[in-house]
């Protein structure tokens, strides 16, 4: 099978690991704190303003904590985003008010806030589908006119940039995830990025049991270093040196996954952009910067699309849509006539494989299986 998401690891992840292994600590310490000053120092941010954490979705549930998201708070959300995001809304007591995307983008705009905003609207949460930016210099000065929080869900989008400035830096809060299915893997973890590095602080408690001081070996000062104090309930979502060290080996490599990964969009637009029924996606606006985390295609009709999903499916090559729209999902009761862009594409769009371990015969089987696919449906290319 042809996976449309897989991860690229090696040699040098596995000595990293055995690294830490000899160590005789596998746990939170050096490691991490290098994976950290590595990832800020990649972002052009200082090391105060980056927090790494057990997963990106814990990430959003602490960001709810941190922007002090109280009962019957409104908070925005594209309808195609990550359900942790929506769950993470309502797990702080919040209001989802589910908005609609570009129709070409799939990313939430400008006109899209202004049109979901009330007196009850304490922040928005944005996604940069599949590594495009969204349009941000409007949204952050509406956003920051309105005293409105911002944050960036940056999951699929580790090197995106906007102006010159990497997408996850812009709003107060934004979230990286390096989960399985991501461009740089670490198994689980993620990293959220503040603007108030008083707030990155703040987390670094709320993800560490609320603890003020450390403890043990790294609290080598105190005359009682098992004593410890805590200034709020906190949880414990750190991650640890096993994750980081393969982070930080994954991050050395993270420009040349890149730059194949735009490899492999390139000659699916050369081999797809003559079949009359596929929409190809849409570049980055000027002066912009993408990760190249999805590869989605729209097909003209729903029917075309499922059947052609199946037979791509039954040849080898796993196909999927990402983000089903939240605002479909019966369990959040919404009206679907609310997102009809978001419910467009739902039904028409399709990711294709794009990871950094496809070989170019790959890429070439996966248009030539769609393309088959097609004319075997009946439709002429």
């Amino acid at each position: 099978m042809i996976n449309v998401f897989q991860p690229s690891l090696g040699k040098e992840e596995l000595s990293a690991v055995e690294e830490v292994f000899d160590s005789n600590w596998i746990g939170r310490g050096p490691k991490t704190d290098q994976f950290e000053k590595s990832f800020a120092q990649f972002l052009r941010v200082e090391h105060n303003h980056i927090k790494s954490i057990s997963c990106c979705t814990e990430g959003l549930f602490q960001s709810m904590k941190l922007i002090d998201i109280q009962p019957g708070d409104e908070v925005i959300l594209p309808s195609i985003s990550f359900v942790g995001a929506a769950n993470a809304i309502l797990d702080a007591k919040g209001v989802i008010v589910f908005a609609d995307v570009d129709p070409h983008t799939l990313n939430l705009t400008l006109e899209e806030i202004k049109r979901c905003m009330t007196p009850k609207t304490k922040a928005v949460c944005l996604l940069h589908y599949g590594g495009v930016p969204c349009e941000m210099d409007d949204i952050l000065e509406f956003c920051h006119a309105n005293d409105i929080l911002l944050i960036e869900d940056n999951a699929c989008s580790p090197v995106s940039q906007y102006k010159g400035r990497a997408c996850g830096t812009l709003g107060d809060i934004g979230l990286w995830s390096f989960d399985a299915m991501k461009i740089l893997v670490t198994g689980d973890g993620g990293m959220v990025y503040c603007k108030d590095p008083q707030l990155a602080e703040q987390l670094g408690r709320g993800i560490y049991l609320g603890l003020l001081s450390k403890s043990g070996y790294l609290n080598p000062q105190d005359n009682r270093w098992w004593a410890f104090d805590i200034d709020q309930p906190g949880r414990r979502a750190i991650m640890n040196d096993i994750s980081s060290a393969i982070g930080l080996v994954q991050l050395k490599k993270l420009p040349g996954f890149i730059e194949r990964r735009k490899k492999i969009h390139e000659m699916y637009d050369a081999m797809l952009q003559d079949i009359e029924e596929v929409t190809l996606p849409p570049s980055c606006g000027q002066g912009h910067e993408s990760s190249y985390y999805f590869y989605r295609i729209r097909l003209n009709t729903t029917q075309l699309r499922d059947q052609l999903a199946f037979s791509l499916k039954a040849s080898g090559v796993y196909v999927t849509f990402r983000y089903y729209p939240l605002h479909l999902v019966p369990f959040f009761d919404c009206k679907a006539e609310l997102c009809p862009n978001a419910t467009y594409a739902a039904q028409h769009d399709l990711c294709l494989p794009i990871h950094q371990s496809l070989s170019d015969s790959e890429v070439e089987r996966v248009a030539q299986v769609m393309k088959q696919a097609i004319c075997d449906l009946g439709v002429a290319i």
